[in-house]
């Protein structure tokens, strides 16, 4: 069974509990406050920007956002996924923590694949979109 702790360490089993719960992983990315809300702000829409919501469990978000800042600079596989997204981006204010959360969502989308299909992680599977 896959784990992934947090701080308090409490498993990613805990938060999710049964897996077959969820329908989508939107649904899982909205439990760990991984879901996109825009920013509007007196904004129009097509001026508004999109960041996380930050309503669900903070432990688990912030579990998966400190394991794809390891995953990024140490993980052979995840660090070039991150290559390819930050290339021609560098100069951009903020990108390596937006795409950092990028890879903390897919990370826990994989996990909570994992833990519906009740398989391991293979390396050869991962969609390097």
């Amino acid at each position: 069974m896959l784990f992934i702790h947090d701080i308090q360490q409490r498993p990613l089993v805990s938060y999710v509990s049964d897996p077959n719960r969820f329908d989508h992983a939107k649904q899982v990315l909205k439990l760990a406050g991984f879901d996109l809300s825009a920013s509007r702000s007196g904004k129009p829409a097509a001026k508004a920007t999109s960041v996380i919501s930050k309503r669900g469990q903070a432990d688990l978000r912030f579990a998966f956002c400190q394991a794809a800042l390891v995953a990024s600079n140490s993980n052979s596989l995840f660090s070039t996924w991150f290559a390819s997204k930050i290339q021609g981006r560098e100069r951009e204010k903020g990108i390596y923590m937006v795409v950092r959360v990028k890879l903390a969502a897919k990370m826990l989308v994989i996990a909570w694949t994992l833990m519906k299909k009740k398989e391991m992680f293979a390396y050869d599977q991962l969609n390097n979109s």
